[in-house]
């Protein structure tokens, strides 16, 4: 597969959220932590797909196509094989998130408990607009500034403090929308 299908294949865009991540730069230290988790998988080095996957996110924000295209060839892989657990896992973004990146829960005890109202006071607040975001290829939608992204995630395992939500990796518990700006002023004073 070449470089450009993969990119056609790729739900990987340009959002605001993108001015706060790095661009995609192979660098020693991205390699030796690569080669440190390959060879934790000597007779198997596809097994470390998830792993590398999850070093290119924490570094550079959301999966590339050109990343994944590194991925496939760190492994010896087709770069298909490597899209397939990018898209699979609702964990990989294929896109930038905001500097801040709101999951908030949506699963039954969280949508009763006031999520889906969370959400639209977040965005609300932010000024995001959720119309051309679905819960698979497109998730995550960012502010125009790009410092705020929102996406509805599945059970963060916390049902009797619902509603939920994670701001990066900060749990939070019990947000009601009215408590929504208290919330984003933890992260931006200026919201």
């Amino acid at each position: 597969m070449s470089a450009p299908t993969l990119e056609e294949n790729t739900a990987s865009h340009e959002t605001p959220g993108t001015r706060f991540f790095p661009p995609f730069v192979i660098t020693p230290e991205l390699q030796a932590e690569a080669d440190a988790r390959i060879s934790h998988y000597p007779d198997h080095k596809r097994s470390a797909t998830l792993p590398l996957l999850h070093i290119v996110q924490h570094h550079f924000g959301y999966i590339s196509a050109a990343s994944i295209d590194w991925v496939a060839n760190k492994l010896g892989l087709e770069p298909i094989k490597v899209l397939e657990v990018v898209t699979f896992y609702p964990g990989f973004r294929q896109s930038a998130p905001g500097k801040f990146h709101i999951r908030i829960c949506r699963t039954l005890s969280c949508a009763m408990g006031g999520s889906y109202e969370l959400m639209e006071r977040l965005c609300e607040l932010t000024g995001i607009d959720r119309s051309q975001s679905d819960s698979h290829h497109h998730p995550i939608a960012v502010s125009p500034c790009g410092k705020f992204s929102v996406e509805f995630a599945e059970c963060l395992a916390s049902c009797g403090t619902a509603p939920v939500c994670l701001v990066n990796d900060d749990f939070h518990e019990g947000v009601a929308a009215g408590k929504a700006e208290e919330l984003l002023a933890k992260y931006d004073p200026h919201v």
